[in-house]
């Protein structure tokens, strides 16, 4: 399991890939406010696990391992913003705010039964 920050970055990265774009550890740094050091620290980490080939000032590519990861991480943030927003009728920016900071801690287990709840609505 990696940390909630990682998480944030491996779904970043993820995203830039999927819209094609290049992405530098200091985008990273830019978009989460954070020194570029932290960054790289990080993304080294995440090419520990497998998860990133991390090329320095070169830009970072995502694994397969990786894609398999962010999709994970990515699909649980829609269930519970699809919970929030469809079945508890939150507004959207307080089921999606909440879904951020959930997705990063609740278990698999509990994103089936809200899937399974949610399918049977």
């Amino acid at each position: 399991m990696i940390s909630k920050r990682l998480e944030d970055y491996i779904e970043e990265i993820y995203l830039a890939k999927k819209e094609k774009k290049e992405l530098k550890a200091v985008d990273i740094a830019n978009k989460f406010n954070i020194s570029r050091p932290t960054v790289s620290e990080a993304l080294i980490k995440l090419a520990d696990l497998d998860l990133i080939v991390y090329k320095g000032r070169k830009g970072i590519e995502i694994t397969d391992k990786g894609v398999v990861e962010a999709q994970k991480i990515i699909k649980k943030h829609r269930i519970l913003y699809d919970f929030f927003y469809k079945i508890l009728k939150i507004d959207k920016k307080t089921a999606n705010d909440n879904a951020c900071r959930i997705e990063h801690v609740i278990d698999d287990i509990v994103i089936e039964k809200i899937k399974e709840l949610k399918e049977n609505d």
